[in-house]
């Protein structure tokens, strides 16, 4: 046994946050995230875990979309926020804004994906996205 094996018997391993028995927000293995007092997670963490967010969205896309993984890099990263924002099973509503980017219509899937609840609710990062499909190039 070493430290790891005997923490995580100790503690216990959770997958999703829970509430220890002195009442804190804890993850993992005893990870106290606690806002008052608790050690919350790292940006090294926080970005280990976007990694894994990243690639895991990627992989669910390029699994629906035959056409995604010949995207260029910016239009990839755009389908990639739209998943990460609404999950696949919402972005597969999508189905004209959709079916313009399988036949390159960049315009036109911009076009749909702006004429949608997704941008009335956060207009800002619509317009981005949507530039971002339209034009192939990443905000400035």
């Amino acid at each position: 046994m070493n430290i790891i094996d005997l923490l995580r018997r100790h503690e216990g391993v959770e997958t999703h946050a829970y509430k220890c028995t002195a009442g804190k927000i804890t993850i993992g293995v005893g990870r106290n995230i606690d806002p008052a007092g608790g050690l919350g997670l790292s940006d090294d963490e926080i970005d280990y875990l976007l990694q894994n967010d990243v690639a895991r969205v990627a992989r669910e896309l390029g699994a629906e979309f035959p056409w995604f993984s010949g995207l260029s890099e910016c239009r990839r990263d755009a389908m990639i926020d739209l998943c990460f924002q609404l999950g696949i099973t919402r972005l597969r509503l999508f189905k004209l804004a959709l079916g313009a980017m399988e036949n390159h219509d960049y315009q036109e899937a911009a076009r749909q994906f702006l004429d949608s609840n997704y941008a009335k609710q956060t207009p800002n990062r619509a317009k981005e996205v949507a530039s971002m499909i339209e034009t192939d190039q990443y905000p400035a």
